[in-house]
């Protein structure tokens, strides 16, 4: 797939899910009052979602490493309208809560693949911009999510707000099956087993947890809560025990193992934990210590989607100039400062305040952290670091809210902002941990306009070696030449990894190898 092609389809894949949840959030009460449902009813509708998404997520990841991102998300972005548009004529609850969890399903599917559309069509050093645009369009997407929403939910009803994806769903999805390209059989190689087994444990250990945090706030710590989480965290012991065993481990070490990731993941679930804990306590002091009404809270809180927009393309600027390292820590810290602001903020201008500094902070760090994943992780296992980075996304804001619940029953609101901003300001020195200034293109790569070494013919962004021309297909001497292995003197380079061909043509090894 074209690089535009991928840029375009990766933000609208995001964007629409971005845009389907924050639409929800406002319609809920009419539906509800439409369907005759109670209000644990109307919740189902987005725990349901969530629960699906946060056990799939991984799994789909790898199943677009396997068999071609392009496929997976065309996969997602088609079953994902569908599911829509059968919400939109649902005749009850019921079935609206059931194809909420098939909508789960799908999203799960197609979001991984926006990131690995992205990590298969761009060299590694030119990663940042794309990056920068979809995360400034998913903060477009949660701006205006609130505004379309009650202006459909008002005038049409409420049916109308799942209306709203199944155009774009379907032109996006068909988009990327028409963009297929005849590629070259890879016959001989094998082809990675899926890890079944991990992918059940890791679903369990993430929608277990995902479920009991949610349902935390409503039924506070009780026996059952704590069994459940208890059995999460059994599931995850094993996964992990199992996953070191296997042959084809759901997340490979190439996945997970390189400087930085695991680092990175950790900031971005504290990050937004952070801000979806502080935007929960927030709408309730705006509207009891302020009696703001809902249309006045979220014009305060508009800061936060604006300097989220604008953090993004500047944090691409930041990265190429101070590095991952630098650029992470500065906005986690801006972000704690935020958090101190809203927890002494009395009027609106202090609260605009905080949040505009929320903004800035999580945006860099959205973009920052998203790309150290994104690039360290080796191409043939992209889809599973962009299954990850959705993973700490989606569990991040879960766990910041059942904690935010927990502390304002025991400390009240403010002091529970403070303790959310201790969590952004422990998770500072983590940045420690990830990659410097970038020192320019990585080793044998030949940068973009640049000659490539005698011998050798390559692409722009791509790597080769310099040397004797060895016949096509011949390994160097002393090596034996493997899938994933870089190009030797005498071949043309198509790619830094298989994988990135591979999605690029059309083609997988599971979808290429002799049956």
């Amino acid at each position: 797939m074209k690089r535009r092609a991928a840029l375009a389809c990766s933000v609208a894949g995001a964007v629409i899910v971005a845009l389907d949840g924050t639409v929800l959030t406002v319609a809920q009460p009419a539906l509800g009052a439409d369907l005759h449902a109670s209000v644990g009813q109307v919740q189902w509708t987005t725990t349901g979602y969530l629960i699906a998404v946060a056990g799939l997520l991984v799994l789909a990841g790898r199943l677009a490493d396997l068999y071609g991102h392009r496929r997976v998300f065309a996969v997602g972005m088609l079953g994902f309208g569908a599911a829509s548009a059968g919400i939109a004529a649902a005749p009850g609850v019921g079935p609206v809560v059931a194809l909420r969890i098939v909508q789960g399903v799908f999203g799960a599917l197609l979001q991984p693949a926006t990131l690995g559309m992205l990590r298969a069509a761009y060299p590694p050093d030119r990663l940042r911009r794309p990056l920068a645009v979809r995360t400034a369009a998913i903060g477009l997407a949660a701006a205006t999510g609130p505004v379309i929403g009650g202006a459909l939910t008002t005038a049409v009803g409420w049916r109308a707000v799942f209306l709203v994806n199944v155009v774009p769903a379907a032109v996006f999805g068909l988009l990327a099956l028409a963009r297929r390209q005849p590629g070259t059989p890879r016959r001989g190689r094998p082809v990675p087993r899926l890890d079944l087994p991990g992918a059940v444990l890791l679903a369990l250990c993430l929608a277990g947890s995902v479920h009991a945090l949610v349902a935390l706030p409503v039924s506070g710590w009780t026996p059952v809560r704590g069994l459940e989480l208890a059995a999460a965290v059994g599931a995850a012991a094993a996964f992990v025990r199992h996953e070191r065993r296997t042959a084809d481990p759901l997340v490979p070490a190439d996945a997970v193992g390189a400087p930085g990731v695991g680092a990175a993941l950790g900031m971005l679930v504290a990050a937004s934990a952070a801000l979806q804990g502080a935007l929960f306590l927030c709408v309730h002091l705006l509207q009891r210590d302020l009696g703001l009404d809902p249309l006045h809270c979220a014009l305060t809180a508009l800061p936060l989607a604006a300097l989220m927009i604008l953090a993004a393309p500047g944090c691409a600027v930041a990265l190429r100039r101070a590095g991952a390292r630098r650029t992470t820590a500065a906005a986690l810290a801006a972000l704690a400062l935020g958090l101190l602001v809203l927890a002494r903020a009395t009027g609106p201008l202090a609260f605009g305040a905080g949040f505009a500094l929320l903004g800035a902070g999580f945006g860099t760090v959205m973009v920052a952290a998203t790309h150290v994943v994104v690039r360290q992780a080796a191409a043939r296992s992209a889809g599973v670091a962009g299954g990850l980075q959705q993973t700490a996304l989606n569990t991040g804001p879960v766990l910041g809210v059942a904690t935010a619940t927990t502390l304002w029953a025991v400390a009240g609101p403010r002091a529970a902002l403070l303790a959310l901003a201790a969590v952004a300001a422990v998770a500072v020195p983590a940045a420690r941990f990830l990659p410097g200034r970038d020192a320019g293109p990585e080793p044998g790569r030949v940068p973009e306009g640049k000659a490539a070494p005698a011998g050798v013919t390559a692409t722009a962004g791509k790597t080769a070696t310099a040397g004797e021309r060895q016949p096509p297909g011949a390994a160097a001497p002393g090596h034996a030449a493997t899938a994933g292995d870089t190009a030797t003197t005498g071949d043309t380079v198509t790619a830094e990894d298989p994988a990135a061909a591979e999605d690029a043509a059309g083609t997988s090894p599971a979808a290429s190898a002799p049956r």
